[in-house]
C-alpha cells in the first residue's frame, strides 16, 4: 500500500496580475524539474518491461529510493504506477494503459515514417521509399529522394514484384503471415523455375534459403533486381502487437551502395525502421 503523500518538490504557483503571462512563459519553456525527474521512474519501468521492487527501481533511475518514493505515491494515486500487495512490487498501473492505447490508435504508421526517411536520404544519400502491402503485392507510396541525382524509375503505387526478386518483396515475404505471401511467392516459383534467365530460376529450397537470410540479419538485400545496376536494402517496420506495418527501401547505384550487411547503410536502414517500429509502440524492433 502507498501511504507517503508528499509528491516531492512543490511547484511555486505562477503569480498573478501583469506579472502572469511572463510566470507561465518562464515554466513553459523551462519546464517543471520534479515531474521530468519523477518521469525517469516511468521511464525505467517502461525500459524493463516487468514490476521492479524499490531499490532496483530507484537505482534503475539514477535517484536513492528515499527520493523515489514520494514520486510513486504520487504516480500511484494517478494511476500511473501501482503496487503489488504481495511482492511489494511496482509495475505500471490502468492509467499508463490507458494513455498508450489512446497513444497507439491515434497513431498514423506513414505519417510516422516521413520524418525518419527524410533524414535517412539525407544521411547515407540514397532514396528511400516506404512501401505497404496492397492487393496486388508490396507497393510503394512514399519516396523520399537524396540531394544527388539517382534515376531509378520507380514512383508512388510502384509494385515490388517479383517478390522474391526484391529486397522490398522478401521482406514481407519473410514477415507477413505465410497465408497472405504464399500464393504469390508459389505463382512466381512456377514462373522463375521457368524462366530462360539462368540467373532468374528459383526454386523452393533458394526461397527458404533466402527467407531465413532475411530473418537472420533482420533486413534484405537486393543486388541488380529487379532493376539491373541498382541495389536495395529493405528492413521491416513492426506495430505494437508485433505485426509487419510497413517497409523501408535504401535503393542507389551499385556503384556507390555498400552491400555489406554489416556495413553503414544496412546498419543505418536498420536503425531508421527500429526507430520507426519504437514510435509505433514496438520496444523490441521484432516481430
Amino acid at each position: 500500500m502507498l501511504t507517503n503523500d508528499n509528491p516531492g518538490p512543490s511547484t511555486p504557483e505562477p503569480q498573478h496580475g501583469g506579472t502572469e503571462g511572463r510566470t507561465t512563459e518562464r515554466v513553459d519553456r523551462r519546464g517543471i524539474q520534479s515531474i521530468e525527474v519523477g518521469g525517469t521512474l516511468l521511464q525505467a519501468l517502461v525500459r524493463n518491461g516487468t514490476p521492479m521492487m524499490l531499490k532496483d527501481l530507484a537505482r534503475e533511475a539514477g535517484m536513492p529510493p528515499a527520493k523515489a518514493h514520494p514520486y510513486l505515491v504520487s504516480f500511484g494515486k494517478l494511476g500511473l504506477i501501482e503496487q503489488d500487495p504481495v511482492t511489494g512490487r511496482y509495475g505500471l498501473g490502468p492509467f499508463s494503459l490507458q494513455m498508450g492505447l489512446t497513444a497507439l490508435h491515434a497513431l498514423d504508421p506513414i505519417k510516422a515514417a516521413m520524418p525518419e526517411i527524410a533524414r535517412l536520404a539525407d544521411d547515407i544519400q540514397l532514396n528511400v521509399a516506404i512501401a505497404v502491402w496492397g492487393n496486388r503485392g508490396p507497393t510503394i507510396i512514399r519516396i523520399e529522394e537524396c540531394h544527388r541525382p539517382i534515376h531509378i524509375n520507380m514512383r508512388p503505387g510502384t509494385v515490388m514484384t517479383p517478390l522474391m526478386l526484391t529486397a522490398t518483396g522478401r521482406v514481407f515475404a519473410a514477415f507477413l503471415p505465410d497465408r497472405i505471401t504464399r500464393p504469390l511467392v508459389e505463382e512466381e516459383l512456377s514462373q522463375l523455375g521457368a524462366g530462360e534467365q539462368p540467373a532468374l530460376k528459383m526454386s523452393k529450397r533458394h526461397v527458404d534459403e533466402i527467407l531465413s537470410d532475411v530473418r537472420k540479419h533482420g533486413i534484405a538485400r537486393a543486388l541488380g533486381h529487379p532493376i539491373p545496376g541498382i541495389n536495395a536494402f529493405c528492413a521491416p517496420v513492426f506495430d505494437n502487437s508485433g505485426a509487419l506495418s510497413l517497409a523501408i527501401t535504401a535503393m542507389g547505384p551499385a556503384g556507390a551502395f555498400d552491400t555489406d550487411w554489416n556495413g553503414s547503410t544496412a546498419t543505418k536502414v536498420l536503425a531508421c525502421a527500429r526507430e520507426i517500429s519504437g514510435r509505433l509502440g514496438n520496444i523490441t524492433g521484432a516481430g
